[in-house]
């Protein structure tokens, strides 16, 4: 058995936050942000509104926006994110509840930026065990409520959303050959941590925040999505001219026109999320995927890459014919 993307969807909050939001805040301003960054605004959740939330109206909008699909039936529950409503509950079993879902098996996945990615892997794999066929993906974060508005370097950069995809068994091969790596010795990079006060015997603040260390992240965000592209096409014994759209997840628009520099290939093939949704971690990929086919410019039959890099430090990379 194989696997398919049969359906995509998203959602970002309705309040937005321009960069001038900043200013009274930390020493920065528009042009300092956008030319570092390229972020023109971002979204944030409702002080009543989590992660679980966002997931949720995904999905109501999947149904609104494919009328035909039916969520009965659905096997498995996947959400990758690192700001979940509870510890405990997992926010894919609260997903079950709210959505009225009989009784598939739910998981939440902690893979950061690359969540998003390892969660469709994991479906394929469920799907072609032959043990489900129908599974929902979430890629989901509300990293607004971690953010340490302390620090100009990191405050400025996140943003809310969620996206949600609808992976099911199909007689022909559309999700392909996929890579997964992690570099655990440079998790003090990129990091939340509410418990242990260190992390590789190196001391880092555990406040439940966010923090990373930005030139030395950006600069293997570079190579590793460099990289992930490249082992993408080998084991899929492709090549780039075979690829219509290639989806990076949108952690700084400079490392895509980096990315895009050094494979040669043209950035107005790189839908992104960062302009108007900032960095949104697990959802950052399916947002612009999502954008891209709101506005016609993914379309059915249209081959992708997409690679996600980040916290762990963890990354991944997938070949999908949409």
């Amino acid at each position: 058995m194989k696997a398919k993307l049969s359906a995509l969807s998203s959602y970002a909050p309705e309040k937005i936050i321009t960069n001038q939001y900043f200013e009274d805040i930390v020493e920065t301003n528009n042009e300092w942000i956008t030319s570092r960054t390229g972020i023109i605004e971002r979204r944030y959740a409702g002080n009543d509104e989590y992660t679980g939330d966002l997931c949720y109206k995904a999905a109501q909008k999947l149904l609104l926006e494919n009328p035909e699909l039916n969520l009965e039936g659905t096997d498995f529950i996947i959400v990758s994110t690192t700001t979940p409503d509870h510890t405990v509950p997992s926010v894919s079993s609260q997903l079950q509840y709210r959505l009225g879902i009989n009784n598939p098996g739910t998981i939440d996945l902690s893979s950061a930026c690359a969540g998003f990615i390892y969660g469709i892997i994991l479906a394929k794999s469920l799907i072609m065990a032959g043990t489900y066929r129908k599974v929902l993906v979430f890629g989901a974060d509300t990293l607004s409520k971690v953010i340490n508005f302390f620090d100009r370097s990191t405050c400025i950069l996140f943003g809310d959303g969620a996206g949600v995809a609808l992976i099911e068994a199909s007689v022909e091969e559309k999700i392909m050959n996929s890579i997964t790596g992690t570099n655990g010795g440079g998790g003090q990079y990129l990091y939340r941590s509410s418990l242990s006060p260190e992390i590789n015997g190196i001391p880092v603040i555990a406040d439940s925040k966010s923090h990373q260390n930005g030139r030395i992240v950006f600069k293997w965000a570079v190579q590793t999505a460099i990289n992930t592209v490249r082992e993408v096409l080998a084991a899929n014994n492709t090549t780039l001219k075979e690829v219509d759209f290639i989806i990076l997840h949108s952690a700084n628009l400079r490392i895509i026109e980096a990315v895009s520099a050094e494979l040669d290939y043209p950035l107005d093939r790189m839908p992104e999320s960062i302009r108007y949704f900032g960095n949104t971690s697990s959802a950052s990929i399916p947002l612009a995927f999502h954008q891209a086919v709101l506005s016609g410019k993914i379309k059915r039959g249209h081959r992708l890459l997409l690679a996600g890099y980040g916290g762990g430090l963890t990354y991944a990379g997938i070949l999908i014919a949409f």
